[in-house]
């Protein structure tokens, strides 16, 4: 078919070039697609949060302020606060808590970090050592608990710790029915079962310390503990204060372990943490209300926790 053309002129009007493309228009239209993708990934997450996490929140803190009874609902105010203060459990849930809270940190949080300094120290075998400490926290955590029950916390003498106790010449221990053990046994059992994640990212912040500085040392004569106390604690000291809150927040927590270990409230009330008596109060006694405003009590006190650490850490920096 034959191109019209403007006659006199010899323009081919059917091969015009095309308009030029205004680039901050196209780098526009680029970022707005890679916007428009990168918020599709987001609004999944958003989603889920909003609808599993943040909804429960609100909700919790709205039937905190609520009595349900026969179906209806009420506004009560402030007397689910009131009835669950005063009931003497709370004061001892919180003892209790804050007791295994204190023990964690002596043994739960040295102990990783002690760990980790020593298999950095190891020239061999450091895969097969990771994961041996590591192997813990693969296992489910009920699995692991049923394991210290059944065979290390066992109060006959065909118990593990009491067999090892005995051929030492030393007292057994009834453990999880002793009210002086409960919380002691089940601080060795959270520890061994959760100290792997801790002792890797210790090591992996201790294998970015410069190794001129461990030189240094050795050339001043300072022994092992020498470098531990003024090299290796003041290079890691952003992580191990970053550790040590993550430690009180997950300890304060305690809910696995007692109603694994002591199959709830323990001997005398001696392992009933504060997450264990919302579940009471939950499941047990059917107050939702009263086990809302338990946790929101707790959302306070870790938020008051998280604010003054922070607030010590800006103080410190």
């Amino acid at each position: 078919m034959a191109i019209a053309t403007v006659p006199g002129a010899g323009i081919d009007v059917g091969s015009q070039a095309p308009a030029p493309v205004d680039p901050r228009r196209a780098r526009r239209n680029r970022r707005l697609k890679d916007n428009l993708t990168g918020y599709a990934f987001l609004i999944g997450a958003v989603i889920c949060f909003a609808f599993f996490s943040w909804y429960p929140m609100v909700r919790g803190v709205v039937m905190s302020f609520q009595r349900t009874r026969a179906g209806e609902t009420t506004w009560v105010g402030w007397d689910n606060y009131e009835r669950i203060i005063n009931d003497p459990s709370f004061w001892t849930a919180w003892q209790n808590t804050l007791y295994f809270t204190v023990l964690a940190l002596v043994a739960g949080y040295a102990i990783p970090f002690f760990l980790a300094v020593l298999l950095n120290e190891f020239r061999h075998a450091k895969g097969y050592l990771r994961i041996l400490i590591y192997l813990p926290v693969m296992l489910p955590p009920a699995s692991a608990l049923f394991l210290f029950k059944y065979l290390a916390y066992d109060p006959s003498d065909a118990g593990l710790f009491n067999s090892i106790l005995k051929g030492l010449g030393l007292p057994t221990s009834q453990w999880m029915q002793s009210t002086d053990m409960t919380m002691p046994a089940m601080v060795l059992a959270s520890t061994w079962m959760n100290m792997g994640g801790a002792v890797l990212i210790y090591l992996a912040s201790l294998q970015n310390i410069p190794g001129e500085l461990y030189e240094a040392a050795e050339l001043d004569g300072a022994g092992l503990w020498r470098r531990i106390t003024n090299v290796t604690i003041p290079q890691t000291k952003l992580i191990l204060s970053l550790m040590a809150m993550l430690q009180v927040v997950a300890t304060m927590q305690l809910f696995i372990e007692p109603l694994i270990l002591a199959n709830g409230a323990g001997s005398e009330d001696s392992a009933t943490s504060v997450v264990y008596l919302i579940y009471q109060h939950g499941f047990f006694q059917n107050d939702l209300n009263g086990a809302a405003a338990l946790g929101v009590i707790m959302l306070v006190a870790l938020i008051g926790f998280s604010a003054v650490y922070a607030r010590l850490n800006a103080q410190q920096d």
